[in-house]
Formats: C-alpha cells, structure tokens, sequence
C-alpha cells in the first residue's frame, strides 16, 4: 500500500481530498436531518434514571414510615395489655403503696398510649404526602417515557430512510481516504472538527477562499491551479483546491 500512495501525484491527493470533503458534507446532511434528536434521547434517559432514583429513595422512606407505624401500633397493643392487666389488679389491691405504684403505671400506659396515638396520626399524614409524591413522579415518568418512545421511532424511522445512503456514503469515503497521506487525513480531520460547517477543503470562488471568503493573492492562485501542493487558506487554515480540480 506504502508503495502505491507513493505513485499517487499531488494532484490527485487533492482530487481525493476534494472528492472526501463533498461526501462527508453529505454525510453531515443526512445526520443534520437527525437533528437534536439522539442527544435530546439522551437527556430523557438520564433525567429518567433521576426520576427512577428518586421514586426508589422515596419508595424507601414510605417503607420506614410505614414501618414506625406498625412499631407504634405494636407499642399501643402491649401497653392496652398491660393497662388491662393493671386495672384488674387494683381490684385486689391490699394497700396504699400498691394502689400508688399501679396508679402511675397506668397514668404512665396510658400517656405512652395517647403519644403515640398522636405520633401515629402524624406519621399516617406523612405518609399520605409521600403517597402523592410518589403518584406525581410517577405520572412524571409516565409522560417522559412516552416522550422518549416517541422519539426512539422518529429517530429509528430516520435512521432506516437514511441508512442505505450513509452506508454508501461511508464506503465512498473510506476509498478516497486511500489515496491521502495519514498526515494530510489528520489535518483533514482537525480542520473539520474545529470549523461550524465541518467544511476542511473548500475551492477558490471568485478570487476568495470557499471558508472564511478572504481574498487570496494572485501568486497563490496560480499555485493551487497548478495542483502541485497543498495549498491552506492563509486566514481560517482550510485547504485550499480549484474549482475546476475535478474536470482536470
């Protein structure tokens, strides 16, 4: 292959490059069509993932409130027990000391009784609140995993019209590819990524750069005519080709 390029005239690396850059711009077209879609996809997941996290988080603390419910509720069953069993003991109560002592202990049951009675309420309210939490994030995730299904088949059904001619595309590209230096591809390439368009090879139109339409000198115009160099624009550094290369 090292060979091979080595034969390749400047020219028609510059007629490769030519060719490179007018498929990968349509390339860009059909992924433009695409539009914002794989990256709004993208933002529904993760926003869904913190939804999914927080319905988990929230589905935990119903869980414990639910659970101090049952423990205040189990508290109460074992203090009525106890307040049965003291109040049939004062019946056969045989002194003071006695009746005093069971006195405060069914005083102390039947506090212990009415707090969490009071703290049962307050929980129960809690855990209405979370319920309807829960339900809202839940209509939340409803409404955001259908957005995302809708969007999954507006990107799929684009992705199968386009396929076939990106595919193609991309083929193409790969074969003018093997005619460019590595180094004159990595240029290609840093180019492209840096400017909006995506545009890395442009032709001289009117006396002016395809890019950035500054001017060029008339010395480098005759340069890039004779395709014997790469020639790169002096202002936004695109390579720099013929209009007429391809008929050459």
């Amino acid at each position: 292959m090292a060979k091979k390029k080595a034969t390749i005239t400047v020219e028609d690396r510059l007629k490769a490059l030519y060719q490179l850059q007018m498929i990968d711009s349509e390339v860009d077209k059909i992924r433009i069509v695409r539009g914002e879609l794989p990256l709004e996809i993208e933002d529904l997941e993760d926003l869904l993932a913190g939804m999914q996290t927080r319905l988990e988080k929230l589905n935990s603390e119903l869980d414990a409130v639910n659970h101090e419910i049952l423990s205040k509720k189990n508290a109460n069953l074992d203090a009525e027990t106890l307040v049965k069993k003291y109040e049939k003991q004062l019946k056969n109560i045989k002194n003071n000391r006695e009746f005093s002592s069971l006195t405060k202990e069914l005083e102390y049951k039947s506090l212990e009784i009415q707090l969490n009675e009071k703290q049962i309420g307050e929980l129960q309210a809690k855990t209405l609140h979370k319920n309807e939490v829960i339900n809202e994030v839940k209509v939340q995730v409803n409404d955001r995993e259908e957005e995302l299904s809708v969007k999954n088949k507006e990107l799929a059904a684009i992705i199968k019209e386009t396929e076939k001619e990106e595919k193609a595309l991309l083929k193409k590209s790969e074969k003018a590819q093997e005619v460019i230096e590595e180094r004159i591809l990595k240029a290609y390439s840093r180019i492209r990524s840096k400017v909006v368009n995506g545009l890395a090879v442009v032709s001289v139109d009117r006396n002016a750069c395809g890019g950035c339409f500054n001017q060029i000198p008339p010395q480098r115009q005759l340069d890039i005519q004779m395709h014997k160099k790469v020639i790169v624009c002096e202002h936004c550094g695109r390579i720099l080709v013929d209009s007429n290369i391809l008929e050459s």
